[in-house]
């Protein structure tokens, strides 16, 4: 019985520590950030994608959900150190919505069993600019309705595409690759 409920503990913490791991990695990457515009460039999108290529549905969302949940209470883990109500639910609040989609799909990829590790990577590379793709569906439709809301001169889908994902595509490909490509080299540890 005592070996039972010692598993038992030993498998609550390992569970916890993983999340607080993922949770921590996505704080950090937020951090390293370049504000260019309404939309910062940070590594978050590399974070969000190796936490849920990573840890999987149940961790990884976890992760991502505490993350959120963290920077809605006040504590500062969004890009800019920011936090609050204010922060989730301004413009840009969206796209850490988003996070949760873009951690899922990759994290719903992990357990397709695929042995060789080259297609492995490009298939956890699909799934990861699948994410992102869903993360930027919800950015955008959100700063539109909040940068629209009451505005006399309201702007188009396009120039919010132009604003808030053109010019991180490219970045945010690279940096699924390096998530995608880690994740395959390290997921054995983890």
């Amino acid at each position: 019985m005592k070996n039972t409920a010692s598993k038992r503990l030993y498998s609550a913490a390992r569970e916890a520590a993983l999340i607080s791991v993922g949770v921590a990695l996505i704080t950090v990457c937020a951090w390293i950030s370049l504000p260019i515009g309404e939309v910062p460039f940070t590594l978050q999108t590399f974070a969000i994608a190796a936490v849920g290529g990573l840890l999987g549905v149940r961790r990884g969302t976890a992760a991502v959900a505490v993350y959120v949940l963290m920077g809605l209470v006040g504590i500062p883990v969004f890009a800019g150190f920011k936090a609050g109500a204010a922060a989730l639910f301004g413009a840009t609040g969206g796209y850490i919505l988003g996070f949760v989609f873009a951690a899922l799909i990759p994290a719903a990829a992990k357990h397709i069993p695929v042995k060789n590790r080259w297609l492995r990577c490009g298939m956890l590379y699909l799934a990861m600019i699948l994410g992102l793709a869903v993360c930027y569906f919800f950015g955008t439709v959100w700063f539109l309705t909040v940068y629209n809301h009451g505005s006399t001169d309201p702007m188009g889908v396009t120039s919010a595409l132009m604003l808030c994902v053109v010019p991180y595509i490219l970045p945010d490909l690279i940096k699924l690759a390096v998530a995608a490509f880690l994740t395959v080299k390290i997921e054995r540890y983890v």
